[in-house]
C-alpha cells in the first residue's frame, strides 16, 4: 500500500471515530452528523445516520434528513439519509407520507423506497395509492415497497399488476409476490415465463406454485442457454421440493426427470450447479441429480455435505443414485472431503446390499476410526453371509467390537447356521474372547459342552468370558460354572463368576455372592456388591449396611446404590452413610432418601445438609427436599438461599422453594 494511500485511509479513520465520539446531546451534534452525511467515506456515512438516529430531538431530524433526500447530485448523502430515516420508526411517518405529495417524481420514489423499508403494516393504503402515481418509477418502488409490507390487499393489487402494460411493472409485481411467498394461478404465472425481462422472477415465483405443469416447466427452462436463467429454474425447482410428503416428492420427481433425461449435457449442467456459490442453486441442483439418477453425480452430490443445511437432501439424492452410484462412492472415498466422506459413509448405511461386502471390506483398510465404525455398521446391513467372517474378524478390536457385534445380530437373524460356524471357528481359531459371548447367545444350550470346555481353559480371558456367556445360556450351566469360578486364581474370572451369580439371582446365588463379599480382591468386592443389589438377595442387607460404613468410599458408594435397589434403606443405614467423610457416599445416600422408610426421616436427613460445606452436597440436599414435597422444610430452604454463594447450589434451593411453595 503507497503512502498517499495509507494517508487517505488513516484520515477516513479519524473522521470515523470522530463522529463515533460525538455526544448526542452536546450542541451542534445534528450539524455534525448532518455534514458526515456527505462525507465520501461509506463507513463515515453509515457512522452519521446512526448517529442521528440517537440524537433526541426525533422529529427536528427527520426534518433536516428529509431535507438532504432533495439535495441533488449528493447521492450518498441522499441515501445515508434514507438509512437513517429507515432506522427511525414511526416518527418518520408523517413527513414521508406528506413527501408523497412533492412535485418532483425523484422524491416520491425517495419517500416510497423508505416508507417499504420501515415495514410498517399501516402504510400499505398509502402505498397502494403510489401504484397509481403518474411516475413509472414511483409506480415500480410502491410495488417493491408491498412486496416488503404484505397484507391482503398487498397481494391483490400485485397480481392485478401481472396484467400491467409495462414490463417494469410487471417484474416489481413478481418480485413482490416472491418476497411475499404468495403465488398466484400457475397459468397467471407460467404466461409471464417466456418474456426475456420476467423469465427469472416468473420461475422463481412458479417454485411456489404447486407441483405438476409448473415443474414441467421449470425443468424445461433448465435448457436454457443463459446461466442465470438456468440457476433460477434451479432455485424454484428446489423450492417446489421443500416440505414435500413422500408421495407428492415421487411425483415431482418422475416429472422432472421426463423432462430432464431430454435435455442435452444436463448431468455436466447438473454437476456444474453443484459447485456454485448460492445454497439455493445447490439446492435444487440436488433434487435435478436425484431426479436424473445419474451415478456420475454422486461424488459432486456428497461434496455439497459441506453446506450443513442441505445434509439431509444430499443424504436422500445419494439414496435416488441406485447401486452404481455407491459403488462410485465407496471407491472413492479417499478422494472425499471429510463433510462429504462423513455423509456418504452414512448413506452408505442405508444404500448398501450383498454385492457391497468386498467393497467394505477394502473400505475397512484404510478408513480412519469413525468411518470404520460406519463401515461396520453397513456390514450388518448387507445382509450378506460373506460379511460373518470380516464382522467375526472385528471383534478382536477393542474400538470395533460393540459395533460389530450390533452388526452381527442383524446377520444371525438372517444367516443363523452360518454365524454360528462362523463363530465357533473364531472360538476355536482363539480369534478374541469376545466371540464367546455372542456364540453363547446365538448358541444356546447346543454350546454348553465347548462353554464348560472353555471355563477350564488355561487363558484366564476365555475362562472368564465362558462363564459368563454360560449364565446368559442356562441357569443350572451357569450357576455351575460361576460357582467353581469364585474360585479362580484369577480375579476377572471371579469378577465374571460375580456378575454371572447377580443375574441368576436365587438364594444360593446369595450365599456365594457372601463369599464374594469378603474376596481378597478389591475389584472382585465391589463387583461382588452391584451383583448382589441386582440379584435381589435381601438376605445380604446386613453386609451391605456393614459396607456403608467402610473406608473405601467407592465400596460404601455402591453399598448404598445396592441396598436402595433391595429396597432395604433404613435410617440408621441414612445416618450412617450421610456421616461418611467421602462426600461421594453422602450424595449416594441422598439420592437414596426418597427410598427411605418413612418420608419425614428422609426429610430431617436432608435438612440436615442443607448447610454442608460442600456445594454440591448442598444442592443435592435441596433437590431431595424439593422431590419430598414436604411443605414444612420451606423456612431451612429460604434461610439456606439467604446465605448460599454458590451458583449451582443456589439454583438448585431457588428450585426446591419454588416447588414447595407451589410455584
Amino acid at each position: 500500500m503507497s503512502d498517499a494511500v495509507q494517508s487517505l485511509a488513516g484520515q477516513e479513520e479519524v473522521r470515523y471515530r470522530a463522529l463515533q465520539a460525538v455526544d448526542p446531546r452536546a450542541p451542534g451534534a445534528l450539524e455534525t452528523f448532518t455534514e458526515g452525511l456527505h462525507d465520501e467515506s461509506w463507513r463515515v456515512r453509515h457512522a452519521a445516520a446512526e448517529g442521528l438516529r440517537r440524537l433526541p430531538d426525533a422529529e427536528g431530524v427527520a426534518a433536516r434528513l428529509i431535507s438532504v433526500l432533495g439535495e441533488r447530485g449528493e447521492t450518498g448523502a441522499r441515501n445515508a439519509a434514507a438509512e437513517a430515516l429507515a432506522g427511525m420508526g414511526t416518527v418518520v411517518l408523517r413527513p414521508l407520507m406528506h413527501l408523497l405529495e412533492h412535485e418532483d417524481p425523484d422524491q416520491r420514489k425517495l419517500a416510497v423506497d423508505i416508507l417499504g423499508h420501515l415495514g410498517r403494516a399501516e402504510v400499505e393504503d398509502v402505498l397502494l395509492r403510489s401504484l397509481s402515481d403518474v411516475d413509472l418509477n414511483v409506480r415500480v418502488s410502491a410495488a417493491e415497497a408491498l412486496g416488503r409490507i404484505g397484507g391482503e390487499a398487498a397481494v391483490r393489487a400485485l397480481e392485478d399488476l401481472l396484467d400491467a402494460d409495462t414490463s417494469l411493472m410487471r417484474l416489481a409485481a413478481l418480485e413482490g409476490l416472491a418476497a411475499l411467498r404468495k403465488a398466484p394461478a400457475t397459468a397467471r404465472v407460467m404466461a409471464l415465463v417466456d418474456e426475456p425481462l420476467l423469465q427469472r422472477s416468473a420461475l422463481r415465483l412458479l417454485g411456489l406454485c404447486p407441483p405438476g405443469v409448473s415443474t414441467e416447466r421449470i425443468c424445461q427452462s433448465l435448457a436454457s442457454s443463459v446461466r442465470s436463467v438456468r440457476e433460477a429454474a434451479l432455485v424454484a425447482l428446489g423450492t417446489q421440493a421443500t416440505g414435500l410428503g413422500p408421495y407428492e416428492r415421487n411425483e415431482l420427481d418422475a416429472v422432472a426427470r421426463s423432462v430432464l433425461s431430454r435435455i442435452p449435457e444436463m448431468t455436466e449442467r447438473v454437476a456444474q450447479a453443484l459447485d456454485v456459490e448460492d445454497v439455493r442453486v445447490r439446492a435444487g441442483a440436488l433434487v435435478a441429480a436425484g431426479a436424473l439418477g445419474e451415478a456420475s453425480l454422486a461424488l459432486a452430490v456428497a461434496e455439497v455435505a459441506r453446506e450443513d443445511r442441505l445434509l439431509r437432501e444430499v443424504l436422500f439424492t445419494l439414496g435416488q443414485l441406485g447401486a452404481d452410484g455407491r459403488r462410485l462412492l465407496l471407491k472413492n472415498m479417499g478422494a472425499l472431503s471429510l463433510p462429504a466422506r462423513t455423509v456418504a459413509a452414512e448413506a452408505l448405511v442405508l444404500l448398501v446390499d450383498a454385492t457391497s461386502v468386498s467393497e467394505l471390506c477394502a473400505l475397512l483398510e484404510w478408513a480412519e476410526d469413525d468411518l470404520r465404525a460406519v463401515v461396520v455398521r453397513a456390514l450388518g446391513r448387507t445382509r450378506s453371509a460373506e460379511a460373518l467372517i470380516p464382522l467375526v474378524d472385528l471383534l478382536a478390536d477393542p474400538s470395533l467390537s460393540g459395533t460389530a457385534t450390533r452388526a452381527l445380530d442383524q446377520l444371525i437373524v438372517v444367516h443363523p447356521l452360518a454365524a454360528l460356524a462362523a463363530l465357533e471357528s473364531a472360538v476355536e481359531q482363539r480369534t478374541t474372547p469376545v466371540a464367546v459371548a455372542v456364540l453363547g447367545r446365538l448358541g444356546g444350550a447346543k454350546v454348553l459342552p465347548l462353554l464348560r470346555r472353555l471355563a477350564r481353559d488355561v487363558e484366564a480371558p476365555w475362562r472368564a468370558a465362558a462363564v459368563e456367556a454360560a449364565s446368559r445360556v442356562s441357569g443350572d450351566a451357569g450357576l455351575e460354572l460361576a460357582r467353581g469360578a469364585l474360585a479362580d486364581e484369577s480375579a476377572p474370572v471371579r469378577i465374571s463368576a460375580v456378575r454371572a451369580l447377580g443375574r441368576q439371582g436365587g438364594k444360593e446365588a446369595g450365599s456365594f455372592l457372601g463369599l464374594a463379599l469378603k474376596d481378597e480382591d478389591r475389584a472382585v468386592r465391589l463387583a461382588a456388591v452391584e451383583a448382589v443389589g441386582v440379584s435381589g438377595a435381601t438376605e445380604r442387607a446386613l453386609d451391605l449396611e456393614a459396607l456403608v460404613r467402610h473406608g473405601d468410599g467407592a465400596l460404601a458408594v455402591l453399598a448404598v446404590r445396592a441396598l436402595a435397589k433391595l429396597g432395604k434403606v433404613g435410617s440408621g443405614m441414612l445416618w450412617d452413610a450421610l456421616g461418611h467423610p467421602d462426600t461421594e457416599v453422602v450424595k449416594a445416600a441422598l439420592a437414596a432418601l426418597t427410598s427411605a422408610d418413612g418420608a419425614a426421616d428422609g426429610a430431617a436427613l436432608a435438612v440436615s445438609l442443607v448447610g454442608h460445606p460442600r456445594w454440591d452436597v448442598r444442592a443435592a440436599a435441596a433437590r431431595v427436599l424439593g422431590d419430598l414435597g414436604r411443605p414444612e422444610c420451606l423456612p431451612v430452604l429460604q434461610q439456606a438461599l439467604s446465605v448460599e454463594h454458590d451458583a449451582l447450589a443456589r439454583r438448585a434451593l431457588v428450585d426446591a422453594v419454588a416447588r414447595l411453595s407451589g410455584r
